[in-house]
């Protein structure tokens, strides 16, 4: 999980904060060190990356779709992974728009909207014995017994 916040720029425009977000959520952790537990390493490891992303701001004229999302460049999402199959991105409604009181022309500043994106990134692989064709499918582990 991370989150990315852009404060400066075009408040319809969220790549910064979901870039900033998958960086945030990757930064920590140590995918090298996951990639040595999966059968296949980097060439067999996929990438799922889900982001919160807050909706699109209603014009003057009120034409926006519920739901809408702010725009999000996801091929500027994907350079963050430098190995791996990244999954399609999925975003949904989430993140946050706020007010940051000023407006600095200079960084290219629009209005004074900032926004933030949260996103979960998820690491996995293709498991060949289950004879799902090398369709990724999700499991879910029980940990209980420490494993």
């Amino acid at each position: 999980m991370g989150f990315g916040v852009d404060q400066h720029g075009k408040s319809q425009d969220a790549t910064k904060a979901a870039v900033r977000a998958v960086r945030n959520a990757i930064e920590f952790n140590s995918i090298p060190g996951v990639i040595s537990h999966l059968p296949g390493g980097r060439k067999n490891m996929l990438i799922h990356v889900k982001l919160g992303v807050p909706r699109l701001l209603p014009s003057p004229a009120g034409s926006v779709v519920k739901d809408e999302l702010r725009h999000v460049d996801v091929w500027e999402v994907a350079k963050v992974f430098p190995y791996g199959k990244l999954l399609p991105i999925e975003m949904e409604v989430g993140g946050l728009a706020f007010p940051t009181g000023r407006v600095v022309e200079e960084l290219g500043d629009e209005d004074d909207v900032g926004i933030c994106v949260a996103a979960c990134v998820t690491l996995g692989y293709v498991d060949e014995s289950t004879g799902h064709n090398g369709k990724a499918q999700h499991k879910t582990f029980n940990t209980k017994d420490g494993y």
